[in-house]
């Protein structure tokens, strides 16, 4: 049976015994109710992989002993989805889990011109994240910023493979797994809100260097978007 698994971002390498939060030690003692001696896994979302044994299963502040520790080296490819806001919150949370779970590295909450919803719980998403890192058995948690402008970002960043997905037709799109470069290590796509890029969003962006993309024949919406984008990068 697989040990539990749990993220705690305060713990050290050098660390021989910890405290569990408040939280995690609710759900170790009286959730799960482990006892004394029992063992279990910690990660710290930088790739440290901890094994620790339960020394004190006190309900408020369990204490463990740290066993061992393993490090796990980040994938090779960077992969940034920077993806508009959208008005349901509940579709961009599950487009945080999947995204998550599929193994992106950096995700860049977008303000664009047509972004209906501009409030963004940022504590919230994080621990969305959190889930689905542990859910996914991952020991790498993706950096989630805070939300960012489209003209902002678009002029400032400097990933390597820079891709926008957006309806319009011409611009010469191609679709996104052609557009790869191969062995590249770090790219970026650009994903709008409902009712997709402006023309002037999209003109910005091919005006530094952004290439752009189909994701495939139908239109789809921004979160199933970001998903779909995320695999391709993360495959090819």
């Amino acid at each position: 049976m697989a040990l539990p698994f749990f993220y705690t971002g305060q713990i050290k390498i050098e660390t021989t015994q910890f405290v569990l939060n408040e939280e995690t030690s609710k759900h170790v003692a009286q959730v799960l109710r482990m006892q004394n001696g029992e063992q279990l896994l910690l990660t710290d979302g930088k790739g440290n992989l901890f094994t620790a044994e339960i020394v004190d299963n006190n309900r408020k502040k369990c204490i463990v002993k740290i066993l061992t520790v393993l490090n796990h080296p980040p994938l090779v490819k960077k992969i940034s989805i920077a993806i508009s806001l959208v008005k349901n919150s509940a579709r961009f949370e599950w487009f945080l889990e999947k995204a998550t779970e599929i193994g992106v590295t950096e995700i860049f909450p977008l303000i664009c011109s047509r972004t209906e919803k501009q409030y963004f719980r940022h504590d919230r998403m994080k621990n969305i994240l959190i889930s689905a890192m542990l859910q996914s058995q991952q020991t790498w948690l993706p950096v989630l910023h805070e939300t960012i402008k489209f003209t902002e970002f678009v002029s400032t960043t400097t990933i390597q493979q820079k891709f926008i997905a957006h309806c319009e037709e011409g611009n010469l799109k191609e679709q996104l797994a052609n557009r790869l470069t191969i062995n590249s290590k770090e790219s970026v796509i650009l994903i709008g809100p409902e009712g997709d890029f402006s023309k002037e969003e999209i003109t910005m962006a091919l005006q530094n260097d952004y290439l752009p993309v189909s994701l495939g024949k139908t239109r789809l919406r921004t979160e199933t978007a970001g998903v779909v984008a995320a695999t391709i990068l993360c495959i090819y």
